[in-house]
């Protein structure tokens, strides 16, 4: 459901940045493939879900964030990836999502400074970053999902947003 829930955000977001070729092929597989890795090795990390509990009869995810603790000695903890479902974006599920992430962050980590990329097309998630508090320091190129230079589109770019303190407005 993660890894579903993950391609769907990049097929909706990611246009222009990833290649149509493989967000409309191989971005499930790729996801996938990524999330058994994270589930399999967790040491240093945790994933927190938002899931719906039968409101309606439905249930599923709403959204999630992975956070790897203590990534850059000068940063801090990653937020590597916070993605929340198509129908239930601006109901307060990310902003949810990136305070348990901060909570865990002040709970599990050495330093209590975090950050996260955002792609530069992304100015819907740069303004959600910078209300919550966000601070952009720096832009650099996308690397292509796993390794793979077809599955970009161009030369995007990724900016680094952080909060000095795991703390969210």
């Amino acid at each position: 459901m993660i890894a579903g829930l993950h391609a769907d955000s990049w097929r909706r977001h990611y246009r222009g940045a990833y290649s149509d070729a493989f967000l409309d092929g191989d971005v499930v597989s790729d996801r996938r493939a990524v999330w058994r890795s994270r589930f399999g090795d967790r040491a240093g990390t945790a994933t927190i879900v938002a899931e719906q509990d039968g409101v309606d009869g439905v249930s599923g995810v709403r959204g999630f964030v992975h956070v790897v603790f203590d990534d850059d000695p000068r940063w801090g903890s990653l937020v590597d990836n916070l993605h929340v479902a198509d129908g239930h974006r601006h109901r307060g599920v990310g902003t949810l999502l990136l305070r348990a992430a901060a909570d865990a962050v002040r709970a599990r980590a050495a330093a209590e400074r975090l950050y996260l990329w955002v792609l530069e097309q992304n100015t819907a998630a740069q303004r959600f970053y910078r209300a919550r508090g966000g601070v952009q320091v720096e832009s650099v190129p996308v690397a292509a999902a796993g390794g793979v230079p077809g599955r970009l589109s161009g030369a995007p770019v990724k900016l680094r947003m952080v909060w000095a303190t795991a703390q969210i407005s």
